[in-house]
């Protein structure tokens, strides 16, 4: 019957897109189907930009030679062989932005308010999403982001954020990107301890470093690589201390701190860093019965678990989780509350 809507059933979960292989979710899948139409339970979203993960962006750009073109091309072909961008090295994704151009009849409108024409991004690993590019139209690598042209696909399991009116598009994306991390240090940092953070100088970690100074008598120290992360680091009132090292040689590492903290180490080390094996300087700057938690999507769980057992560290390894109840609006809500992280993320994200 003509101009009556049809839309494929409904499927919480995204199971029905899985093209191969057959029995995965849509995360494990090597191939998803991000065809339309969209099922009774998803949202359709008209794509405007991808943040693509800091480890996965990295290892492209590397793989490409910090090319543009190959970049592009890469990111092309590899979504339109998975239907996603699913970063087959890093096994991470990132997040978009958009706006939702239709709504399923069975989506959770009621837990989760949405109307069309609402511009959103996405709570939900890229790595899951079902995705079709049209054309790139320009590709930022100093902030990771890819503007486009395509469509998304949202379960009615997917979390999204509807984007502020009070701060820039792209100043929320940075923010909403790795919301996960400032509200699991919440959570992990009690008063009186000494914060390590590894990668100390992009935005997950900044954003870790000013919540974990939030807690009565905590020590932050921040360690990062490059000169303009160290620059930017010795700015902030919420990092005590600075160490400018290579996390991947992980002894070096270890004494900084160790001479920082008068040999007591780290209570909670946080690794947010975007490049591979910088687990060991994570587990050797952190104390006995410490906790060490993971955020970066560059961390080999095998390289850890090893590791510590190799060395003989009794520490707590904790992987990380990109979603925590409210993390979205703790995470913006932050950048409201400080001048200093709104003016660097302003000069380097919006």
């Amino acid at each position: 019957m003509l101009g009556v809507m049809s839309f494929k059933p409904a499927d919480q979960l995204g199971l029905q897109r899985v093209i191969s292989p057959q029995g995965v979710l849509p995360q494990q899948a090597d191939s998803i189907d991000p065809s339309l139409p969209i099922a009774e339970d998803e949202l359709l979203i008209e794509v405007e930009s991808l943040n693509i993960d800091s480890a996965s962006f990295h290892q492209i750009s590397e793989a490409c030679g910090k090319d543009i073109a190959k970049i592009e091309q890469h990111i092309l072909d590899l979504v339109k062989k998975r239907g996603k961008q699913h970063n087959p090295v890093t096994g991470s994704g990132g997040m978009l932005i958009g706006k939702v151009t239709e709504i399923g009849p069975k989506f959770p409108i009621q837990e989760k308010p949405v109307q069309v024409g609402d511009r959103i991004a996405t709570l939900v690993s890229l790595s899951l999403t079902p995705l079709t590019i049209r054309k790139i139209k320009k590709i930022h690598p100093q902030v990771d982001r890819v503007d486009i042209e395509g469509h998304a696909i949202l379960f009615g399991s997917g979390l999204f954020a509807r984007l502020p009116e009070d701060l820039s598009q792209n100043l929320a994306l940075a923010v909403l990107d790795v919301a996960g991390a400032p509200a699991q240090t919440r959570q992990l940092v009690q008063p009186n301890q000494t914060v390590v953070v590894i990668g100390g100088g992009g935005k997950s970690g900044i954003l870790c470093l000013y919540e974990a100074k939030r807690k009565p008598g905590v020590k932050t120290i921040a360690i990062d690589y490059s000169d303009a992360a160290i620059s930017r680091l010795k700015t902030l009132p919420f990092v005590d201390h600075v160490i400018q090292g290579d996390a991947r040689q992980a002894t070096i590492i270890m004494a900084e701190v160790a001479k920082l903290t008068q040999n007591k180490m780290g209570d909670v080390v946080i690794n947010v860093a975007n490049i591979p094996e910088t687990e060991m300087s994570c587990i050797l700057s952190c104390r006995p019965k410490g906790i060490v938690y993971f955020f970066s999507m560059a961390t080999s769980f095998t390289r850890a678990a090893l590791g510590a057992e190799g060395v003989g560290a009794d520490v707590d390894l904790r992987i990380g989780n990109g979603y925590t109840e409210g993390h979205a609006d703790l995470a913006l809500s932050l950048l409201r509350e400080s001048p200093e992280l709104m003016r660097l993320f302003q000069e380097s994200y919006a």
